[in-house]
């Protein structure tokens, strides 16, 4: 990679890095989970992370899809998805009784912050061409190959198909109406 090349990359890579934390911290102000928001992927910006993000930038996609193409896997990725609980990746434990590593259920807070991730990314890679299905087509496309628990794929795919029907202001006002029920219980 040239001087030139690596320094446009490491610029381009920086603002989509920062222009999806601000969507992001801008859906979570609307669903009411302002820390999630505050707190969203800031790993990306650890080395490693953000040099592999440089090194396979290419705009219109994760850098981690390239990585995994070139390496047949990332480790951008496995850094990222075991410090990042807004990932259904994070939710993975050993299971004593069937003595394998299973999907376990993520608490709703998390959903909810996966659903303004989700939401953000979209938004940045599809740039003017989004609209509110993107998300849900997105997910469903890879449905059958997840690895996630049963709960967690019905309550994000719920929020999606909310949207993808009703809108952002109606699906962010019913996650805001979750979040206080979830703080009444002492959930949050």
């Amino acid at each position: 990679m040239s001087e030139n090349t690596f320094i446009n990359n490491f610029r381009s890579h920086l603002k989509t890095v920062n222009s999806h934390r601000l969507q992001v911290l801008k859906h979570c102000i609307k669903a009411g989970i302002i820390k999630r928001g505050l707190l969203h992927d800031l790993s990306k910006y650890s080395p490693a992370e953000f040099i592999p993000g440089v090194k396979h930038y290419q705009g219109t996609r994760s850098p981690n899809e390239r990585e995994r193409e070139l390496y047949g896997y990332s480790t951008a990725w496995m850094h990222h998805k075991g410090r990042n609980r807004h990932h259904f990746e994070y939710w993975n434990d050993y299971n004593p009784v069937t003595r394998r590593v299973e999907p376990v259920p993520m608490p709703d807070i998390f959903i909810f912050e996966m659903f303004c991730d989700r939401v953000a990314a979209s938004k940045i890679y599809n740039k003017d061409n989004y609209n509110n299905s993107m998300p849900l087509e997105y997910f469903m496309r890879g449905k059958h190959r997840r690895f996630i628990h049963k709960t967690t794929s019905a309550k994000i795919e719920f929020l999606l198909k909310m949207l993808s029907e009703h809108g952002e202001d109606y699906t962010f006002r019913y996650i805001r109406r979750q979040v206080k029920i979830l703080k009444a219980k002492g959930k949050i």
